[in-house]
């Protein structure tokens, strides 16, 4: 009896450790995480937040997902309150990547990590990690599949483009642009690709905010001003967004007709609109970036700072944000038109076909 009692105890002692070891490290495990994401406007960054969030809970941590809306001293109030509620890392995909200097100053005299979210953070050295695809790829892929369409590898041409860039205060949308351009100017400048517009450069095409609206009044513009005589055959478009707008100008003026068919637009982001709108036959591509691969390498670099150790990058040479060259992880971008989207899409489970219909 007397050892049986005396196992008794033992087992009780052990149990006591282990429950006291667990509360330890579920304690550690359940520090809070800052996610700053810039607005719901977009279906992406929804996508983006969601699986950020699910990833974070499933390795234990606790969250805080704000939205700014695309309001620059919103997201900088959202990240304060992260900070003074004790988040140990901010997880921040910025509105303007050239505003956030202070605020993460703050963060770094409380020893917080900043991980730039597929936004780069410009101008400021308190930027540990970067999470993104490789942007100047999502421009080639963008720009091939305009290149393919057109058949100018075979010669064909020549061919009028008009040429759309993202917002200029994203550091991503010149690597779109950069991108698309190293397969685009060679064609351009042996004219067998036209910008009747004349309009190239960030300078020139840029769209602030990433705003459909903005695109389709600037298309509206292209087309009274420079195709009244002339067809447009292929739009370079940096984000699905702007691509739904351009093709709403163009159907407006008559395209999308037997006739007249709409010309080839990219764009960017896999979006479900976009999708259906591939699968009709009026988009021609987007580029699909996994953003459920996004979150699971972002909560992978928040595991390893907070354990101390260093995070898993492949690119220590890309991205100088003006200040210092920020250690990245980079993804690959793929592109889907209507020969691939179902095997991509579906067949990955990011979608069910359902969703297209």
């Amino acid at each position: 009896m007397k050892i049986k009692s005396v196992l008794s105890g033992i087992a009780l002692g052990l149990g006591v450790t282990l429950m006291s070891i667990s509360a330890q490290v579920s304690a550690q495990s359940k520090q809070l995480v800052g996610v700053a994401m810039p607005t719901k406007s977009s279906a992406r960054w929804i996508a983006d937040g969601n699986n950020m969030v699910k990833v974070l809970k499933e390795k234990g941590y606790q969250t805080d997902l704000q939205y700014a809306e695309d309001d620059i001293p919103n997201q900088l109030s959202q990240i304060e309150n992260m900070l003074t509620k004790g988040a140990k890392v901010l997880v921040i995909a910025a509105i303007d990547g050239t505003t956030l200097t202070d605020v993460l100053q703050k963060a770094a005299d409380k020893g917080v990590k900043v991980i730039a979210y597929d936004r780069l953070i410009r101008g400021s050295k308190n930027v540990d990690y970067y999470a993104t695809f490789d942007n100047f790829q999502v421009g080639v892929l963008q720009a091939q599949s305009l290149e393919k369409a057109l058949g100018l590898k075979e010669g064909k041409g020549p061919f009028n483009i008009e040429l759309f860039g993202g917002s200029s205060d994203d550091n991503n949308a010149f690597f779109f642009y950069n991108g698309a351009m190293s397969v685009l100017k060679p064609y351009i400048d042996s004219g067998k690709l036209v910008v009747r517009s004349k309009q190239m450069g960030m300078d020139k095409v840029a769209t602030l905010r990433w705003d459909p609206a903005t695109a389709q009044a600037r298309m509206d513009n292209l087309l009274s001003a420079f195709y009244t005589n002339a067809k447009v055959n292929a739009v370079l478009s940096p984000y699905d967004g702007l691509s739904i707008g351009i093709l709403s100008s163009l159907r407006g003026v008559g395209y999308g007709t037997p006739q007249q068919p709409f010309p080839y637009v990219s764009g960017q982001d896999a979006e479900v609109p976009s999708v259906k709108s591939i699968i009709r036959g009026e988009q021609y591509s987007t580029i699909f970036k996994d953003t459920r691969e996004l979150a699971k390498v972002t909560v992978g670099m928040v595991d390893a700072v907070l354990g101390g150790k260093q995070p898993q990058i492949n690119d220590t040479k890309t991205y100088n944000n003006g200040v210092k060259v920020v250690p990245s992880y980079l993804l690959k971008p793929v592109v889907v038109d209507k020969s691939n989207w179902k095997e991509i899409l579906v067949g990955s489970g990011y979608y069910t076909e359902a969703q297209l219909k």
